[in-house]
């Protein structure tokens, strides 16, 4: 008899009980209505309060751990039977000890790196534990890639709550916990295979190429200098002059104004190295000296500079300019330093921003590298052996029999 017939029958035989099973089911099903809806409830109020906000990396790795813990567990499971021959609930009850030990660490480290930014002693009981249960649960395996299967699953569930560890440190503390020496970044920046900044490749080759330019320069001024012979001098120059066609071929420095300013830099850095010895840097933690304050009569006199006649040219900060604007600025003052030096006459800075209209401060730059170029130099070296005048950029004229004037302007002018 089909099932729908015999139940068509026992409603008819026994119509109470039917009823009564009829209810009963109905409450039933309206119990399991609202413990789902309450299991519902609290699936969404855990979600919201635990799951939403965590990112997506932490609540993969409690899955990913949870599922090596579960291999774990399954391995010390077989351990316990085969092994230690634990049978029925005493086996349900300690085949986990270790799992549960190395949970409960594991929540304890948590709290400690909270508390007190470190994972303390618990943090190395995570993984003690952990090496432990692989070894064990791999004790039981029947071949090799098994055994290596059951080492491998606890290690990747504790890497994967130090890794979950450290992302929490960082957040909470907003620094790692230890900065390594070496690196393969720092490796591969030592043996030239990385860059330290984010200049391009382009970027890089053209400061090599300026930089070698300026070195070259700096080794045939040297041996200039120290009197070598004419073939090392030839050897330098034509390693300048290779160097130079290099640089303007692939770096652009015939027709770009920052790439010429960057290698007029290195030069004037270069050439100047031995003046860093007479440097006088202000201590950093001695007291700035206050000014006199004129009270009087005398403060309503507009100041006097005896020392430094600058033909009443400002010394404040220079303006802020493009490139090309301080590239054509540049070369007026390299024209007028240049006519000038043609002239038999050096030209003070002061000289050279009211003619040009560069700020002092750029001036007194220019002016400290091009007087120590030759036909500048010998006209210094004139002045110096002939009156005992020690260039200091603000001397007046000096006029001799050749009519030769240095740091000023002659009288005819």
């Amino acid at each position: 008899m089909p099932p729908i017939d015999q139940i068509t029958a026992f409603a008819s035989d026994q119509p109470v009980l039917t009823v009564i099973i009829g209810v009963f089911a109905l409450v039933l099903l309206v119990v399991a209505y609202f413990v789902l809806r309450a299991i519902q409830r609290l699936a969404v109020r855990f979600y919201h309060r635990h799951v939403a906000p965590r990112p997506a990396e932490d609540i993969l790795t409690i899955v990913a751990a949870s599922i090596a813990t579960g291999v774990s567990a399954q391995g010390m499971w077989r351990f316990s039977g085969d092994v230690l021959g634990f049978d029925g609930p005493l086996r349900l009850l300690l085949f986990a000890f270790i799992e549960v030990a190395v949970i409960t660490s594991a929540v304890r480290a948590r709290r400690n790196m909270r508390e007190n930014f470190s994972a303390g002693i618990d943090g190395v009981a995570v993984w003690a534990l952990t090496g432990l249960t692989a070894v064990l649960s791999s004790m039981d395996a029947r071949s090799a890639a098994e055994a290596i299967f059951r080492l491998a699953a606890p290690l990747v569930a504790a890497w994967l709550w130090e890794r979950g560890m450290a992302i929490e440190r960082h957040r909470i503390t907003g620094r790692a916990r230890i900065n390594w020496r070496i690196t393969p970044e720092r490796a591969l920046v030592r043996v030239g295979l990385a860059e330290v900044s984010d200049r391009t490749a382009s970027e890089v080759d053209a400061h090599r190429r300026l930089t070698r330019v300026a070195l070259a320069a700096k080794r045939a001024r040297a041996l200039r200098a120290s009197g070598a012979s004419d073939r090392k001098m030839r050897v330098a120059l034509t390693k300048l002059d290779r160097a130079m066609d290099r640089a303007v071929e692939h770096s652009g420095l015939a027709v770009d104004s920052a790439r010429q300013e960057a290698l007029l830099s290195q030069i004037g850095a270069l050439y100047n190295t031995s003046a860093l010895i007479d440097l006088t840097p202000p201590v950093p933690w001695a007291e700035p000296e206050r000014p006199a304050v004129a009270v009087g009569p005398a403060a309503l006199r507009p100041p006097v500079d005896d020392d430094d006649d600058e033909l009443h040219v400002l010394d404040v900060p220079p303006p802020i300019v493009d490139t090309a604007q301080r590239a054509a600025l540049m070369r007026a003052a390299r024209e007028y330093w240049d006519k000038q030096i043609e002239r038999k006459f050096v030209p003070r800075a002061a000289d050279i921003a009211h003619e040009t209209g560069v700020s002092l401060a750029s001036a007194r730059e220019y002016r400290a590298l091009w007087k120590l170029e030759p036909k500048a130099h010998a006209l210094l070296e004139a002045a110096f052996h002939e009156h005992g005048i020690v260039d200091t950029g603000t001397f007046p004229a000096i006029e001799t029999e050749h009519v030769l004037t240095v740091n000023g302007s002659s009288p005819g002018r």
